[in-house]
């Protein structure tokens, strides 16, 4: 059974995306920041999209129906948030992000947003970049390793059912007797469109950005050649060197978030700070656009 999307959203559509980050340890640094011993994934989108066209991105799209079906409470243990840490009440006068805290079982999912959020998020890093993140069994357990996945020919074209049809990724996954790695992904943000942002037919999305930090080399990735052009993996400094250079270009959430990673040289300060950070939950942020003679200024919430 497939869960409604939430019709209460009359200018935002629900998305999710992975910031994913893999060690690299052993390579010479090539950043003015010294050593970083992990790379984050990007993906540059197509110039035919109608959104951020051209642009290097996180993986991550729209949350589809699949995501929010009753049929993941098979392969997930059983708990209020199949294993997943509790997130703090918010302080006084402050609330939990519409994203996560809308009651999805009144719309016809039993699953909360920040299961249903998660698996998007890695559906769409096996939709655009081929990198399957799952646990053997129900979890949480550690990673499947790689040799344990199908054959490339049969993994590729799983991806090409999933990418034509969301609910598919639950067949694979029940195919595999595994789970989504739900649990190495981290709470780390929450960002909505600003007007002037708007895509094709004025879209809008209210996105999850969930981090999550693997200990072994960055894994196989490749284009679908439909929504993804070209994959990098790169450093967070390495990253905003390309874009001062104007070699690569990115939408202000993914620059600020390179640029906040930058304070973090080493994956396993990265993974501590991240688990601890992701219990006190993520503010939803809408930036604000100010124009200027040469150009514009996106503002923050806090910034006067």
């Amino acid at each position: 059974r497939l869960a409604k999307m939430n019709p209460r959203l009359r200018h935002w559509r629900e998305a999710a995306t992975l910031l994913l980050a893999a060690g690299t340890l052993g390579r010479p640094p090539r950043s003015p920041l010294g050593p970083f011993d992990y790379e984050l994934l990007l993906l540059r989108r197509s110039s035919r999209s109608g959104f951020m066209p051209g642009a290097h991105v996180f993986p991550g799209g729209l949350a589809e129906p699949a995501d929010f079906s009753a049929e993941w409470l098979g392969l997930l243990p059983a708990s209020p948030y199949c294993g997943l840490g509790a997130v703090k009440p918010p302080p006084p006068g402050g609330s939990r992000a519409p994203l996560f805290a809308t009651d999805r079982e009144s719309l016809g999912s039993p699953l909360p947003g920040e299961v249903a959020f998660r698996i998007c998020a890695l559906r769409e890093t096996f939709e655009e970049a081929g990198i399957l993140l799952l646990v053997p069994g129900r979890g949480p357990a550690p990673p499947l390793p790689a040799e344990r996945l199908p054959p490339a020919a049969e993994l590729e074209e799983w991806r090409r059912r999933v990418r034509d049809d969301a609910s598919c990724f639950l067949r694979l996954c029940r195919h595999l007797g595994c789970a989504p790695n739900i649990w190495a992904l981290h709470e780390w943000s929450n960002w909505l469109t600003p007007v002037g942002r708007a895509g094709r037919g004025g879209r809008r999305y209210d996105t999850a950005f969930f981090l999550c930090c693997l200990e072994e080399r960055p894994p196989h990735a490749s284009q679908d050649d439909q929504e993804v052009t070209a994959v990098l993996w790169s450093s967070p400094p390495e990253a905003i060197e390309r874009f001062k250079s104007q070699e690569i270009w990115f939408p202000p959430p993914q620059f600020y978030e390179l640029c906040r990673l930058c304070n973090f040289s080493s994956l396993g300060e990265l993974e501590k700070f991240s688990s601890a950070r992701a219990l006190e939950g993520c503010e939803r942020w809408m930036p604000v656009m100010l124009s200027a003679p040469d150009g514009f200024i996106q503002l923050l919430p806090g910034k006067d």
